[in-house]
């Protein structure tokens, strides 16, 4: 089973050189410590930031670099900043090769739900509306199930929806899978973790074929 850095190192692996990359709030901003070092990557942040490096060492944060989730970043050689409808401009212009973003329920057909629960106070959906409403290829990061063991690859959504069928790939705590016409795909399935157990943890329709191979960090 992975953590939250197991998650971001497996997805890590789907950014591909010359990658223009935005990273939403939560696992997501932990994949930018483990690209390749190999590849040329530029990270961008709704707020206004092209050119993200990893996080910063403690003692050498500035709270004047940030990104959208309000965490000090460091910036890589050539970075920019500008406004946010510049910012706006490379998201809705499909400018942006890849879009990680967290999720609380993805639903088999590629439904999203990850800027509200009902009853508890959010400041708004900020920038998710309108990632994925312009991305064309959407990776989400978060675990199989909720706290309550419940899971969140559903057949359905039970929350309010961020996007609707926009959803390529999950990569979870217990696997990766893909999002296809007929359900959600089994791809690879975690250190330690047999299909049954993913099977079990998976309300939405699961596809598996063949052998299911343990994905390699």
């Amino acid at each position: 089973m992975l953590d939250k850095v197991g998650i971001a190192k497996r997805i890590a692996k789907e950014v591909k050189d010359g990658y223009y990359v935005n990273l939403g709030i939560g696992i997501p901003t932990l994949v930018a410590n483990y690209v390749r070092n190999d590849i040329e990557v530029e990270f961008q942040s709704e707020n206004g930031v092209l050119g993200m490096g990893p996080f910063p060492f403690e003692g050498e944060e500035d709270a004047d670099v940030i990104n959208a989730g309000k965490q000090t970043i460091t910036t890589l050689p050539g970075a920019s900043f500008f406004d946010s409808a510049l910012s706006f401009s490379m998201i809705r212009g499909q400018h942006v090769d890849l879009t990680i973003l967290g999720a609380m329920e993805v639903a088999e057909n590629g439904d999203i739900a990850n800027w509200k629960i009902p009853g508890k106070m959010v400041k708004g959906m900020g920038g998710a509306m309108d990632l994925v409403a312009s991305a064309e290829n959407i990776i989400v990061a978060m675990m199989h199930t909720n706290r309550e063991g419940e899971s969140k690859l559903l057949k359905r959504c039970s929350l309010p929806l961020t996007g609707v069928g926009c959803v390529k790939k999950i990569v979870t705590n217990l696997a990766v899978v893909e999002v296809t016409p007929n359900g959600f795909k089994l791809l690879e399935r975690a250190p330690g973790v047999s299909v049954e157990e993913i099977q079990k943890a998976t309300e939405g329709t699961l596809i598996v074929e063949g052998d299911i191979l343990e994905m390699i960090l």
